[in-house]
């Protein structure tokens, strides 16, 4: 028996140390982070991961004024819908962006039920892309598919467009909608008197993904 047990440990011994490090993963042991790393899909379709806190360089006074694209959803059904109001910054300690949802848009039956959403920005058919998007409804059909886009997910399994040159990925931290009783201000008050679509839902979400082409 002890025999067999030191033939066993000399066999081993002699394995040579590149066909170890195959079983091991590359010669060193994985730890429970590694173990959850996964190619993101996004950076097989042309895109390359940045830091919003570095690299972002756009106005963030104008980068929402200008129109953008909030999509959320998950691999069996999405939607997407064109937003010009959001803000970018901090809150609680995070590197946070906010988007806001009217009560009747079709995006906010997604948003709501979704752990992520994504922002995105277009170089190419920006206008023609804004414009479909921010007057179709996606009840009546899909929009990506009659504007040609096509839809790809991030390792989080939240949609986005591979013709976007900016992808945001957030992670939702808050939700809320607008309660009429604190308005302070005749803005609101003059916004939402006329507005069919309803009062405003903000969506608080924390980035802890972007990239660009």
């Amino acid at each position: 028996m002890l025999k067999t047990v030191l033939m066993t440990m000399m066999m081993m011994a002699m394995v040579p140390a590149t066909a170890q490090e195959h079983r091991q993963g590359g010669g060193q042991s994985a730890s429970p982070e590694d173990v959850n790393v996964t190619t993101d899909v996004v950076e097989e379709n042309g895109f390359t991961r940045f830091d919003v806190r570095e690299d972002f360089t756009e106005n963030g006074f104008q980068w929402f004024h200008e129109a953008e694209l909030l999509a959320a959803g998950d691999r069996e059904k999405s939607n997407a819908m064109t937003i010009g109001w959001g803000g970018i910054g901090t809150l609680w300690g995070r590197t946070a962006l906010t988007v806001y949802v009217a009560e009747k848009r079709y995006t906010k039956e997604f948003m709501d039920e979704a752990e992520y959403f994504t922002v995105m920005a277009f170089d190419v058919e920006q206008s023609k892309i804004l414009n479909y998007m921010g007057t179709k409804s996606g009840r009546d059909g899909d929009k990506a598919q009659a504007l040609g886009l096509h839809t790809a997910y991030t390792a989080n399994g939240t949609p986005y467009y591979t013709e976007a040159s900016m992808v945001i990925e957030c992670k939702i931290m808050y939700a809320a909608p607008f309660d009429p009783q604190y308005f302070k201000s005749d803005a609101p008050k003059r916004m939402y008197a006329n507005f069919p679509a309803g009062v405003h839902t903000m969506y608080i979400g924390e980035v802890v993904n972007a990239w660009r082409k």
